[in-house]
């Protein structure tokens, strides 16, 4: 229960559900005290009228006259809540049937329970308010009415106070759901871009209502600042390109002029090994140079969901027997585990996305280890490339996706730093997802990409087998 609780959402509802309930309580509570002194101050009233006529008579008839009275009242009562009394000096009641009080000193009101039969036949306790009044001759005038018809108005208030209160409960914890749910539904907006755009989609958006509201200013200065980083980037991979395209051709003469000189007569074996040295070094200039333009170029092509259906399994079984000779020389097996998987995108990509990846894995595979390639179809089309090497350490997982980013413990090793930024490219233009995940030891290399019967991206992970 404590991880729904810090939920924002959660806390939001209940707080709108709490604040609503906190209202209707504070208004039930005021109304019922409303209702309660209003209901008092009216019998007051009339137990003080009926009091002031019965005084009127004493003074008039004498104490006679008002006995007299009193017994008549009780005897046929005209209302039938009405309480007549009179007691005397020492507390007992002369006349009419309540318990023993201490006489008046003065004018005062009371208020006790009094038990027996009403006139409607009912023989539960009612609460009585009563006037009590001392008499010039000695003893007690006690003039009262039952409250029962006022104790149950409250209580029927009461009882629909609950009701109200239910269904106040009800509709609060429908108001703050409906709340937390449109809150999380325009901040899902935002979650949903920031995932797309740090999975590689540079060009994605918030869309905006146009409201002017506070989540409609987050949303703009979102799209601002995802326009000042696209065109950052854009601007150091332009850059990047540029030199690359205008580097190539003095790099390839150079190259040539290298080879000549490697192979004129003449040349001491000094200096064709120092040739040979300088001819490799042009050459992985210029293999990284080809590297970025071919990156470069799958960035700027549109998505490839729309490209011809093909089983990726048997390009997947062609990668693999390419690489099956390579990983012998290392004395690595490969060792694949495929089913039918079709999708649709470009396969010569596709391929070249596989050919590094078996690269990559064959070079940090140990001597003697094997190489796994699994593919499968399911919901997805799944790609498992796993190796028995040092793997990478997970904090620098989304790191090694950057161009020219290499750990420091494989910079001995031949590469540019630029095979698994080709293979990103290639994932993200077939709508997919890469992940690299630790086998202990080892590291598996996982790519989703969805099948040909699908249409859109892949957005949540597959299980791990």
């Amino acid at each position: 229960m404590s991880r729904p609780l810090r939920s924002t959402s959660t806390r939001l509802a209940l707080a709108v559900m709490g604040t609503f309930l906190l209202a209707f309580v504070l208004l039930g509570a005021g109304l019922h005290v409303a209702v309660s002194t209003l209901l008092l101050q009216d019998a007051r009233e009339l137990v003080r009228t009926d009091a002031a006529g019965l005084l009127q008579l004493e003074r008039e008839g004498g104490r006679a006259a008002l006995v007299q009275e009193l017994r008549e009242r009780l005897d046929a009562p005209e209302d039938p809540d009405a309480v007549y009394a009179l007691v005397a000096a020492d507390g007992r009641a002369e006349i009419g049937d309540v318990p023993a009080m201490q006489a008046a000193s003065g004018t005062r009101w009371a208020t006790f329970d009094l038990a027996g039969k009403t006139a409607r036949g009912d023989a539960q306790s009612r609460r009585v308010l009563a006037q009590l009044q001392p008499l010039p001759g000695g003893g007690t005038l006690v003039t009262g009415l039952r409250l029962q018809s006022q104790d149950r108005f409250l209580a029927l208030m009461l009882r629909t106070a609950l009701v109200a209160l239910a269904v106040a409960a009800t509709l609060g914890a429908l108001a703050g759901w409906l709340t937390s749910r449109w809150v999380s539904r325009r901040l899902g907006h935002l979650d949903r871009t920031a995932a797309r755009v740090g999975g590689g989609e540079l060009g994605l958006r918030v869309p905006l209502d146009g409201s002017g509201d506070a989540f409609d200013r987050l949303g703009r200065r979102f799209n601002a600042m995802l326009d000042r980083i696209e065109e950052l980037l854009g601007g150091v991979r332009h850059a990047t390109d540029h030199i690359a395209h205008d580097l190539r051709t003095p790099l390839t003469r150079l190259r040539n002029r290298l080879e000549d000189l490697r192979h004129r007569s003449g040349t001491t074996p000094a200096e064709r090994a120092a040739l040979d040295g300088a001819v490799q070094e042009t050459d992985h200039l210029l293999t990284t140079f080809g590297a970025l333009l071919r990156l470069a170029r799958i960035e700027a092509q549109a998505a490839a969901s729309e490209g011809p259906e093909f089983d990726l399994s048997a390009l997947v079984a062609d990668a693999v027997e390419l690489y099956t000779p390579i990983g012998a020389e290392r004395s690595v097996r490969l060792v694949p585990a495929l089913t039918p998987a079709r999708v649709r995108g470009d396969r010569d990509q596709l391929f070249q996305m596989l050919v590094n990846l078996l690269d990559n894995a064959l070079k940090y595979a140990p001597e003697g280890s094997e190489v796994g390639v699994s593919l499968r179809g399911d919901a997805a089309a799944v790609l498992c490339v796993d190796d028995q090497g040092p793997g990478i350490p997970e904090g620098d997982r989304e790191r090694v996706f950057d161009r020219f980013q290499r750990l420091e413990a494989h910079r001995g090793t031949p590469g540019s730093g630029l095979g698994l930024s080709l293979v990103r490219a290639i994932v993200h233009r077939h709508g997919g997802r890469i992940e690299l995940l630790d086998r202990a030891p080892g590291l598996r290399v996982r790519v989703v990409l969805p099948r040909a019967d699908t249409t859109g991206r892949i957005a949540r992970a597959e299980p791990l087998e």
